[in-house]
């Protein structure tokens, strides 16, 4: 017997969760919880509910409902099968490690789930084509939560470019900077390791990748890059015990590091920003008791810096930076077209940056034989410039799943696999020397 749809006595649609990150709690578990005081504001619990949570740390579920005071089933990922029957969601929502998606996207495809899933959607080309296959003999589907797209500067310039503003697009040029906070975060965590995030320009990067393909509206084929391992691991240019030819413990390396001594506050310690908040729980499977991971450590060996040239089907092509240890942190942005070009600077994080900085971003539009034109947007309350808000409208309400989409906002389970593989061929062009066919790891 199939799964029923919604809830009949509520008309909701019941989701089963796999993985309680932060992002999970966040974005999705708080939202659709009832609101009681404690549970969250539960913006969205009129349209659906959670049924279930699975997750690798059993503590860490049952730390999370007496918290938040409610009684969520919990299960472990040998219990998926199990979660399914007991609790029947009619879709499964994915937001544990990145490494881990692949697997709770096909099992849930294999019961003919919806699934809403985190960016990335998978880590490799292997991966990503196991889920495409999945879906095509399922009744389910996938979306994945490429949340960039509902920015408001974003959906300005993709309205620009489709209503030929810029005619036939030539070239796009795109500097992204991760500051020196933000930056070392993805060396304390498991992001460091590629065969449990696919690196930085996966784990990271996927965003811009399948931000400027939804833009151009164009399909990657082909890229070439370089990069490096420049300020993190072993060798990386600020470590204390490189530099001063002693081999310190971790907390000395921290007491010695300018990365550290940048951002210490005084009476307390520097933590990571994405582990660190009102969400914090346990995480004593992922991170044990008395373990240490610090910045320069030995087993680090992902790229934090990469330079790269993508070619797009429509002949246009893209060059492409990405600095994981920078001052200021957000990106610069240029698409030129054969009738003009479109400009802009997001600063992701104004009070970080050691400059006066806005959180205003126009955009500015210079058509090729006319006038400059500056295009004032909308920073929209909440995460991520109010893109969370508006995905979770598009996903959770009837209003957002029913609504027309006209600039193509929901991302299907092909455009994740090709953001995916832009960053794969990225890794393997550093590795190689050589450009990368993203059709030969996608084999189509």
């Amino acid at each position: 017997m199939e799964p029923s749809r919604t809830n009949p006595a509520e008309g909701k649609t019941r989701y089963a969760v796999c993985g309680l990150s932060r992002r999970a709690i966040g974005m999705f578990v708080r939202p659709l919880l009832k609101p009681d005081g404690t549970a969250g504001r539960g913006d969205f619990a009129d349209g659906g509910e959670i049924v279930a949570l699975l997750d690798v740390d059993q503590a860490r579920l049952a730390a999370f409902n007496d918290r938040e005071r409610v009684d969520l089933p919990g299960f472990g990922p040998d219990q998926f099968d199990t979660m399914i029957s007991e609790t029947r969601p009619d879709a499964v929502i994915v937001t544990g490690p990145d490494g881990s998606h692949a697997d709770y996207l096909v099992r849930a495809l294999e019961h003919d789930l919806d699934v809403i899933c985190e960016k990335p959607m998978v880590i490799d080309c292997e991966q990503a084509k196991a889920v495409l296959a999945a879906e095509r003999t399922s009744r389910g589907t996938v979306r994945v939560t490429h949340n960039s797209r509902y920015r408001e500067p974003h959906q300005v310039m993709r309205r620009m470019i489709k209503d030929g503003w810029l005619g036939r697009i030539t070239n796009v040029e795109f500097v992204h900077n991760l500051d020196t906070y933000h930056g070392t975060s993805y060396f304390y965590r498991w992001n460091r390791y590629r065969d449990q995030s696919g690196g930085l320009t996966i784990t990271k990067a996927v965003h811009h990748f399948d931000l400027i393909n939804w833009l151009l509206g164009d399909v990657p084929d082909q890229v070439f890059a370089y990069g490096a391992l420049n300020y993190y691991g072993k060798n990386g240019a600020h470590n204390p015990s490189i530099k001063d030819g002693v081999d310190y413990d971790h907390d000395e390396q921290r007491r010695r590091d300018p990365y550290y001594q940048r951002w210490h506050v005084p009476g307390g310690e520097v933590r990571d920003d994405h582990l660190s908040g009102r969400d914090a729980l346990p995480y004593d499977v992922q991170y044990p008791p008395g373990s240490s991971l610090y910045i320069y450590d030995d087993d680090i060996e992902i790229e934090d810096t990469y330079s790269a040239v993508v070619r797009y089907r429509s002949g246009a092509s893209m060059s492409y930076s990405l600095n994981l240890s920078a001052a200021w942190e957000g990106y610069v942005l240029a698409i030129n077209g054969t009738e003009g070009r479109i400009e802009t600077t997001h600063y992701t994080a104004p009070d970080r940056c050691p400059f006066p900085a806005t959180d205003r971003q126009p955009i500015t539009y210079l058509p090729l034989f006319g006038e400059r034109q500056v295009h004032e947007t909308r920073r929209l309350p909440g995460s991520h410039n109010g893109s969370d808000l508006q995905l979770r409208q598009d996903l959770f309400t009837r209003q957002g799943a029913a609504a027309p989409d006209p600039l193509g906002l929901r991302a299907s389970s092909r455009e994740g696999a090709l953001a995916v593989a832009v960053g794969e061929a990225m890794w393997r062009s550093v590795r190689s020397g050589a450009p990368v066919d993203i059709a030969a790891l996608l084999d189509a």
